[in-house]
C-alpha cells in the first residue's frame, strides 16, 4: 500500500492582486507515503491544509498527480473514499445531532451495514473516552470532545489511510497522549498523515516527517535524520534577565526558549554558534528546534 504525489501543485486565482493573480498555494510537491505515522510539519498558510485537501481527493491539482498503488486516485472515485478517513480543521455536523445520531450518520453515508456499525461506534467511543456523552448534543460539548467526535469518525470505516488536519486542536495534554497512542498502534499496517504546527504531535510517534514551507517539500526523513541537519547549532546558557532584549536582538542567534530560574537568571536555549553567547552548551537537537530553524 503507498500514496505516491509527483510534482503536484496548486494555484488560485487572486483577484485582489492585479500585479501577481495567481497564488500559488502548493508547488511541485513529491511524496512517497508508506505505511506508518507522517508527520506534516508546517507554519498556518504553509499549504498544508490544501495538500490535504488534495490527498483525499476533494480537490483537484492544478498540475501533476496523486496515485493509490499505481491508479490516479481521480480514476478511482468510491473505491478511493472507502479506504479513507478524512479529519478536516472543522467538520460539519447538524446542530440537533447527538454525538450517537452523528456517528450513525456518518456511518451510514459511509455504507458501513448497521450491526457493524453500532459494534464500530461502542468501540471508538470508548476509546476516545465520549460514552457517557454519547447521547448529548454536540454543540454542548467542550472544544476538546467535539474534537474527539471528529476523530472517531474519521475512524469509523476503519481506513487503511487516515488523514488528520491538525487533529489535537482544543484536546488536553492527558488528551493529546491517548491519541498519539491510539495512532501508533493504528498505524501499525496503515498510512496515517497529520498534518499539525505542533511539532510535540508527531516528534515521537512519526516513521518519517515532511516540512513543508510556502507550499513546498523543504526536507523529509525520520525525526532522528532530520535533526541531524542542525547537530552542533543547539546550545544553552544562563544569562541575567537585563540581557536578554540584547539577545533577542542579536541577529546571529535564534531563541529557541527561555525559562526563569530561582537565581533570577534566565535559562536561554538558542539556534547559532558556542561563541554567540559566553558559557554556552551544547545540546541535543530536537524536531522543535529544526522546525523553528527553517521556519
Amino acid at each position: 500500500m503507498e500514496i505516491i504525489l509527483e510534482h503536484v501543485t496548486k494555484h488560485f486565482k487572486d483577484k485582489s492582486n492585479k500585479s501577481n493573480p495567481v497564488k500559488k498555494a502548493v508547488e511541485d510537491v513529491n511524496l512517497h507515503l508508506t505505511p506508518g505515522v507522517w508527520g506534516l510539519l508546517g507554519a498556518n498558510g504553509s499549504g498544508k491544509t490544501t495538500l490535504m485537501r488534495m490527498v483525499c481527493g476533494i480537490m483537484k491539482p492544478t498540475s501533476g498527480r496523486i496515485c493509490y498503488d499505481g491508479i490516479n486516485i481521480e480514476h478511482l472515485d468510491d473505491a478511493y473514499r472507502d479506504i479513507i478517513g478524512y479529519l478536516p480543521q472543522e467538520f460539519g455536523f447538524y446542530p440537533e445531532f447527538t454525538v450517537q445520531q452523528y456517528l450513525e450518520y456518518i456511518s451510514a453515508l459511509k455504507g458501513m451495514p448497521d450491526r457493524v456499525a453500532k459494534e464500530r461506534i461502542d468501540e471508538l467511543l470508548a476509546k476516545v473516552s465520549l460514552e457517557e456523552v454519547r447521547r448529548k448534543k454536540i454543540t454542548k460539548l467542550s472544544g476538546g470532545m467535539k474534537r474527539r467526535v471528529g476523530i472517531a469518525q474519521a475512524l469509523l470505516n476503519n481506513p487503511e489511510f487516515l488523514v488528520l488536519d491538525e487533529p489535537t486542536s482544543g484536546l488536553d495534554p492527558a488528551e493529546r497522549v491517548r491519541f498519539r497512542n491510539l495512532l501508533s498502534e493504528f498505524a501499525k499496517d496503515r498510512i496515517v498523515l497529520i498534518s499539525t504546527h505542533i511539532v510535540s504531535d508527531v516528534e515521537y510517534i512519526a516513521t518519517q516527517n515532511a516540512i513543508m514551507k510556502s507550499g513546498e517539500i523543504l526536507h523529509t526523513g525520520t525525526t532522528q535524520e532530520l535533526v541531524s541537519q542542525i547537530h552542533g547549532k543547539v546550545f544553552q546558557t544562563m544569562i541575567p534577565q537585563q540581557e536578554l532584549g540584547m539577545w533577542e536582538s542579536d541577529p546571529n542567534i535564534q531563541i529557541v526558549n527561555l525559562r526563569n530560574e530561582e537565581d533570577g537568571r534566565l535559562c536561554l536555549r538558542y539556534l547559532g554558534r558556542q561563541t554567540d553567547i559566553p558559557n554556552a552548551v551544547p545540546q541535543n537537537p530536537t524536531l522543535e528546534d529544526l522546525y523553528l530553524y527553517l521556519k
